[in-house]
């Protein structure tokens, strides 16, 4: 029989207003990939933050018993002395230092107490080759989009002698074929002997690589499926108390007039004066039209999207964007709000939110004109509308005081979504907008859109997710190097009509 390396024992743990866990049983075999799943909020990366350490013991009760031993973790680094090694789904990279130094951080590879970059770099480009990239090691963190920093995180933990592998959501930035190749490197682990515990919402992944699911839905273990048992309609009940018959609610479209048109549009890198990043873009969204941009990563579609929205991305920027036929200004990220423009980010921890302030403020924030009286806010309409917005995107917190930095990953986008659609856009690009969201929370931010749409809004999808753009969108644009290579009905379209176009773009180039 498979040997037992770890387990947890009747973990309870409470935030104020708020029990995360309750009484939370969890054994994880050794050599197994165990996944964890569960709507946002559940408890899922409260559990494994208990376990390696980031919540200390005493903050929480019941007990860890780790190799037969009984653990009593005050930091991240006793876990990791004992080989548990935890990817959070936030990335904690610093932007400044190079790939190689954020990999080998604090954990340097030095000689008589001076760092020998020689091993550093080789190592760190051993290690990039095991996730998939090809990066310069020299490479500031900063300049590599947070796909490929999420990779960078991965080869971090690897230089660690991991035992126990945790994953917090580690392909949620990952185009699809990385995805693949990063689940393939973790059944290689299994056979090295290492175990890997993942947390993921995207259940076709758990269901192709993991030999036991264990489901947790409001801070209670659920159930445990072994790999026979395992299906995504059953994993779905489980996580939700009722069943998924449909991932995307229907939608009748009422296409009218074109909304917004961006014409002949052109972005150089912001670094890189002569690195051209977006070519000659022309794209249009109607009234009442959800339009998707489907693309490998790296494609530029997040490029396009930032510099489009107030030139927050890129620099010698030219091209015209039009609103309701009109030409109009979009050079700041005021001017592009004020004419009707909202982006929500594909980057929430960086860009989208003010982690340390409460949910009430973040909601706000876009549209302070909207709760304010001769330049001074009104309180209480800011706390009808943060309740408002609250309730109709289910945020799961204790009240609208709650810190937004504290919420979970699905409850932190849905106060990104509450911000812009409190500012009352005519056009809102949604960059990854279920990045790291349950099929439940998915199926709500779906139900926004369609809400969306029916008001006669211009909605623009980016979206890593072939799947979910053929089940939301009206119509596609398909991007290449950042350059329309596609655009087809929705109805028109499938996985293979996408990826023939990205294919064929590149023949040409080559």
């Amino acid at each position: 029989m498979t040997k037992t390396i770890l387990e947890m024992r009747g973990i309870t743990k409470t935030f104020p207003g708020v029990k995360a866990l309750s009484d939370v049983n969890l054994d994880v075999r050794e050599a197994e990939i165990h996944a964890i799943v569960g709507e946002n909020g559940a408890g899922k990366s409260t559990l494994m933050k208990v376990l390696s350490g980031v919540y200390p013991v005493g903050s929480y009760d019941g007990k860890i018993i780790y190799k037969g031993e009984e653990q009593h973790f005050k930091t991240i680094a006793d876990s990791e002395a004992k080989g548990i090694v935890i990817i959070h789904q936030e990335l904690a990279l610093v932007p400044l230092l190079s790939i190689a130094e954020n990999i080998f951080l604090g954990n340097e590879q030095a000689k008589g107490g001076v760092i020998d970059w020689d091993e550093t770099r080789g190592g760190a480009r051993k290690l990039l080759g095991m996730v998939g990239l090809s990066e310069d090691p020299d490479t500031l963190v900063t300049n590599i989009g947070v796909g490929k920093q999420q990779l960078v995180e991965i080869a971090k933990a690897l230089s660690k002698e991991v035992k126990l592998l945790i994953l917090d959501e580690p392909t949620a930035s990952l185009s699809e074929k990385d995805s693949a190749a990063l689940l393939d490197l973790l059944m290689e682990f299994r056979k090295q002997g290492i175990t890997s515990i993942l947390i993921s919402h995207k259940l076709n992944e758990i269901s192709k690589v993991a030999d036991r699911i264990t489901v947790i839905r409001d801070g209670r273990v659920i159930e445990t499926m072994n790999t026979e048992e395992i299906s995504e309609s059953r994993i779905i009940t489980s996580m939700v108390g009722r069943s998924l018959d449909d991932r995307y609610p229907a939608r009748v479209p009422q296409i009218g007039e074109t909304v917004f048109e961006v014409k002949n549009w052109n972005v150089f890198h912001p670094l890189h004066r002569d690195r051209q990043i977006i070519r000659n873009i022309d794209l249009n969204v109607r009234k009442g039209e959800v339009v998707g941009i489907a693309g490998l990563m790296g494609s530029g579609r997040t490029e396009f999207a930032m510099s489009v929205f107030g030139k927050s991305y890129g620099q010698k920027i030219s091209g015209e964007v039009y609103l309701h036929g009109k030409k109009v200004d979009v050079s700041t990220v005021e001017k592009a709000v004020a004419q009707g423009l909202a982006y929500a980010t594909e980057d929430r921890k960086t860009y989208g939110l003010n982690l340390i302030d409460h949910i009430k403020h973040n909601t706000t924030l876009a549209n302070l004109g909207g709760i304010s009286k001769m330049g001074v806010i009104d309180d209480m309409a800011e706390m009808d509308a943060a309740n408002e917005y609250r309730r109709k995107t289910n945020i799961r917190s204790s009240s609208v005081y709650q810190v937004t930095g504290n919420l979970s990953g699905g409850n932190q986008q849905k106060v990104v979504l509450s911000k812009w659609l409190f500012a009352n856009p005519d056009v809102l690009i949604l960059d990854e907008p279920t990045r790291g969201i349950d099929v439940g929370a998915k199926y709500e931010i779906y139900t926004i859109i369609n809400d969306l749409a029916a008001q006669g809004k211009a909605v623009l999808v980016i979206s890593s997710e072939m799947p979910e753009l053929l089940g939301i969108t009206d119509r596609l644009y398909v991007m290449n190097e950042g350059q329309i290579v596609g655009e087809m009905p929705t109805g028109d379209a499938n996985q293979e009509h996408i990826m023939r176009a990205i294919v064929r773009a590149e023949g040409k180039a080559s």
